[in-house]
């Protein structure tokens, strides 16, 4: 039998079948009776939940980044796919809402279809914990286009909100409070500076300490993002959020500008936490400028909450595995954030 031409030009068609039965059986693991099609359909069919008036639907679309980077040196795939679901469930729930389901991209230069499943395992897992499900993606591959044992990898997700119950930051006023929640290490961002001072200047391997945190390279660049879903939600159960901001690419002073009305800005007191060590290791190491590490990193805050002043109960004893703490409050101003 003649040889697959398909096959010698770089794509093996048996692999990403292989591959996709694996994600099929997967993505079933995170579906309830919504889903109405099947992985493989050449579009994914969600039923819309019942008993919203005005439903409004949340979109966002992300990647991790050079995380990804750290994960090809380290050899483990099962919780980038995770880092992508809590990021996106982040991205969404800032504007109040829930997500439905999730689709990815996932694309490489030669097909590893061990390494598809590991990457769509931790996708799987995300979905699962934050009650969304996965029902379709595109596994691409590219001979070529992405060198030896990489692949590129992102998501979208879809949520819903009421109308009414939509976070816009419209209600911020100045004398709000601004709480925060810990992050994880960098969830998905400044892994480009992270990884140059890492690797370029302290020359560590993955399987060395970081100094001062007591953890291997590995487990520190990789420590999952997370989603603060159900904290979130505990607090609405409590009191009204004005406004909650994902701590992503541009720290807090570019992040929490996105979500103040006008007239509005917010000082932050950077004396209310302690940074965690990691990020001490690389300003330090790395002889970064204190105000860059705010831009870059997330500095220890994975997401933030405006609520009225009135709201310290509420807080203090919201439901959920992470705790949050004030850190600053809203003033009058220019839409800026002051680190006080």
């Amino acid at each position: 039998m003649a040889g697959s031409k398909y096959k010698e030009s770089g794509v093996d068609i048996d692999a990403a079948n292989r591959a996709k039965k694996k994600i099929a059986e997967l993505a079933r693991g995170t579906w309830g009776t919504e889903v109405l099609s099947e992985i493989g359909n050449f579009g994914g069919l969600f039923e819309m939940p019942r008993g919203l008036r005005k439903p409004v639907l949340v979109s966002s679309v992300d990647g991790v980044g050079t995380k990804l980077k750290v994960a090809f040196l380290a050899r483990k795939h099962d919780t980038v796919g995770e880092d992508l679901v809590n990021h996106c469930v982040n991205d969404i729930l800032v504007q109040g809402a829930e997500p439905l389901f999730f689709l990815d991209y996932i694309a490489s230069g030669v097909l590893d279809p061990a390494i598809v499943a590991d990457v769509v395992t931790g996708l799987a897992r995300g979905c699962t914990e934050n009650g969304c499900a996965l029902i379709g993606g595109e596994t691409a591959e590219m001979p070529g286009f992405y060198a030896a044992g990489e692949y590129d990898l992102a998501g979208c997700i879809i949520g819903v909100v009421e109308l009414a119950r939509v976070i816009d930051g419209r209600s911020i006023r100045p004398g709000d409070a601004v709480w925060a929640f810990p992050s994880s290490g960098l969830h998905t961002n400044g892994y480009s500076l992270a990884r140059k001072i890492v690797f370029d200047e302290a020359k560590l391997s993955v399987d060395d300490m970081v100094p001062g945190t007591g953890r291997s390279v590995r487990d520190a660049l990789l420590a999952v993002h997370r989603s603060y879903l159900p904290e979130i939600r505990d607090i609405r159960a409590r009191t009204e959020i004005k406004g909650l901001a994902h701590i992503t690419g541009g720290g807090l002073l570019e992040n929490i500008p996105r979500i103040l009305p006008a007239g509005t800005a917010v000082e932050i007191d950077v004396s209310a936490w302690q940074a965690p060590p990691l990020f001490r290791f690389l300003a330090e190491r790395g002889g970064v400028d204190p105000m860059e590490m705010h831009r870059v990193f997330n500095m220890g805050i994975g997401i933030i909450v405006i609520v009225a002043t009135d709201a310290r109960e509420a807080m203090e004893s919201a439901a959920g595995r992470w705790k949050p703490f004030p850190i600053g409050r809203v003033v009058e101003g220019d839409k800026k954030v002051r680190l006080v």
